[in-house]
């Protein structure tokens, strides 16, 4: 038999029927995995129902801030302006979902009583959507039926085009911006003035607008001419308990899996980890689809609290990496000088001087202490470095510095920073 050889050239010689070998294994391992899959009891029925963008025929525990919303908007039934409005509260707390059954239903009262009502939804954060005070009206414009090129034209025009699509026939246009304060943070306040300000043009339209926002101070960043003109209404959104949140992830669990398939626990175990975490529906429901899906590969037909606990593991790990990828590159630098030291305990001063290594190393621009002392700080904000400070006696005080994560997401961030961002 020929065996795995070098060929004459100094290349590794691999004879043909030892690569079949391989091939043929390989072929049938995943051919297993497959099989089993579609063999498989089947423990979800439908991901769906687990998803963010799920829109429930219910909402659980909202029925008070959907009837303020409510209020505030019914005046379009009767052709009168409504209050602009904006919507406050934290992640996972049930805002968009509320507001966009509210207004879809608003929508559909108008329609069935031949009221012109026109929704209009734009999530601030879409890349190519809202970035840029020039594609926010082109995709305005593009709502009404008007497309415009996606550069070249004035600012001026495109807000011309908005104006004359919007005032083409007499309606109700309820526009609502999710995530404003990113629309506000990448273009400036401004553009809020400006469509505040259209109604005094408009002959037959009538614009109202809906801020949603995690950012509870966002109003009292904006300059005082642009909150005075938008004179809104406000709307709180407080986080769910952990009871609120078993209601929800059961409502959840009977349509996303199979009967029976859910064993006692879990449902109470999800809740109460969210529940912890600032009362995030969205992370509740996070818990339950990935615990469902550990057990799903494993090839169980029944989720316990086991899977919960490793996708617990799993989602915080995953987080951290995404927080720690979407940092500037001199925030990395100093995660990559401090996830490499073995002493685990750094001063500011040993801190920066590994720092200073690394941005010779990597051709960064070295950043000065103050700098990069705020740099830590944020990082120790974001729940990644622990910043501690303690006192040295007659030698005065410094910050000890180490990494906030477990071995395995400290070991995991050392080969994301190596591999996608090239630090070594």
């Amino acid at each position: 038999m020929e065996t795995i050889g070098w060929a004459a050239d100094g290349s590794v010689y691999i004879p043909t029927i030892q690569m079949k070998s391989w091939s043929s294994m390989t072929q049938s391992s995943l051919q297993k995995i497959f099989s089993g899959y579609l063999k498989g009891a089947k423990l979800f029925v439908s991901k769906d129902p687990l998803a963010a963008s799920y829109d429930p025929s219910t909402i659980t525990h909202r029925d008070k801030q959907m009837d303020t919303v409510a209020g505030i908007l019914a005046p379009c039934l009767r052709n009168e302006k409504p209050s602009n409005t904006f919507v406050y509260g934290k992640t996972g707390t049930g805002k968009t979902l509320c507001v966009k059954h509210v207004v879809n239903e608003l929508a559909k009262t108008a329609s069935d009583n031949n009221i012109q009502i026109k929704a209009v939804f734009i999530n601030c954060k879409m890349k190519k959507v809202a970035d840029t005070e020039y594609r926010v009206l082109a995709q305005l414009c593009k709502e009404f039926g008007y497309a415009v090129p996606a550069t070249g034209l004035p600012t001026n025009r495109l807000y011309e085009i908005f104006y004359e699509s919007l005032d083409a026939q007499k309606q109700n246009v309820l526009l609502v911006l999710d995530e404003i304060d990113a629309l506000v943070s990448k273009v400036g306040d401004n553009i809020l003035y400006n469509l505040t300000r259209v109604n005094q043009d408009l002959a037959n339209a009538k614009l109202t607008l809906i801020g949603v926002t995690n950012d509870l101070s966002f109003s009292e960043t904006l300059d005082p001419r642009v909150k005075s003109s938008l004179n809104e209404e406000e709307i709180v959104f407080p986080p769910y308990n952990a009871i609120e949140l078993r209601d929800i992830l059961n409502d959840r669990a009977r349509a996303a899996f199979a009967a029976g398939g859910v064993k006692e626990g879990v449902i109470q175990k999800c809740a109460a980890l969210a529940a912890q975490e600032h009362g995030d529906a969205r992370r509740a429901l996070d818990l339950l689809r990935v615990a469902g899906e550990i057990a799903e590969r494993n090839g169980q037909q029944f989720l316990e609290e086991s899977h919960v606990d490793r996708a617990q593991e799993k989602i915080n790990v995953d987080r951290v990496l995404e927080t720690v990828r979407m940092q500037p590159r001199q925030s990395q630098a100093i995660l990559w000088s401090i996830a490499n030291d073995q002493s685990q305990n750094l001063t500011t001063g040993e801190t920066y001087e590994k720092y200073k290594e690394v941005c010779k190393k990597r051709g960064l621009e070295v950043l000065g202490p103050r700098r990069a002392s705020d740099l830590i700080s944020e990082l120790g904000m974001l729940g990644i470095l622990s910043v501690r400070t303690t006192s040295k006696g007659r030698h005065g005080r410094t910050k000890e510095i180490s990494l906030l994560v477990s071995k395995h997401t400290q070991e995991n961030i050392i080969e994301m920073l190596k591999k996608d961002f090239y630090f070594e």
